[in-house]
């Protein structure tokens, strides 16, 4: 992403103050996310933050008996490891690739010490890290207030923004656990998506046809999020320091 080939970016790198990019070009690992990857388990200490570029992340909390549920997703948009640059170096999510594609690795030790050199990264991170509580807030009030058939839209759209185009490749089991509830519930609001030509939908495969369709099926969770976040990295671009 920092380079001019026209390739996929990130949004957080390409708002780095022009100096930090420079410095660090040298220390961005390309790699490749398969679906289902574990980035990092709950409580594990992080060594690396991953920016992705076509993959997309969900962050799961898991409880005791093994259940799961996603409180937020990661694309392009951002960045997994937040709490490198909270106060911490462990998190209490689980990291999980949620549709495969490309990313960096960036190691925690340059990012660390690049907040100490109070360059002007800190101020655009910590946007992010306010965008990334809103969809967490907002995530959670949608399980409580809203059906399945909302939140499975909610999701579509927020992954959809996060792709360069309208496919996303995942298993039943996957969208079950990202949504923590069981694979009939799943298949049952999907096939009526694709009675209603909004998707199609097939075993491990969800291609978007009907954006707007979605957009009406879905519940103000998705607008909400999608508006603060625009606004909070909308700010970000027109900060002095970047």
């Amino acid at each position: 992403m920092l380079s001019n080939t026209g390739e996929a970016e990130n949004l957080l790198l390409a708002l780095l103050p022009a100096a930090e990019k420079e410095r660090w070009r040298a220390h961005l690992e390309l790699v490749d996310m398969p679906l289902g990857q574990v980035i990092h388990e709950a409580g594990a200490e992080l060594g690396f933050a991953v920016f992705p570029l076509t993959a997309i992340v969900s962050l799961l909390r898991v409880m005791e008996n093994g259940a799961s549920a996603e409180i937020a997703v990661v694309g392009n948009d951002g960045m997994v490891g937040v709490s490198l640059f909270m106060g911490g170096d462990t998190t209490p999510s689980r990291a999980v690739v949620h549709s495969a594609g490309k990313g960096y690795r960036f190691p925690a030790a340059i990012l660390k010490s690049a907040i100490r050199r109070d360059t002007g990264v800190l101020p655009l991170l910590l946007l992010y890290a306010q965008a990334l509580l809103t969809q967490m807030a907002q995530t959670a009030v949608c399980y409580r207030h809203h059906n399945l058939h909302q939140q499975f839209c909610r999701w579509l759209l927020l992954s959809l923004d996060r792709l360069p185009g309208n496919e996303l490749i995942m298993t039943q089991e996957l969208i079950a656990s990202m949504l923590g509830v069981r694979r009939q519930g799943v298949n049952e609001v999907a096939a009526k998506l694709q009675a209603g030509g909004a998707i199609d939908y097939r075993r491990g495969r969800i291609v978007v046809l009907d954006r707007e369709k979605l957009e009406e099926c879905s519940c103000e969770c998705y607008s909400v999020v999608a508006r603060e976040c625009a606004r909070l990295l909308s700010s970000a671009a027109h900060c002095p320091q970047v």
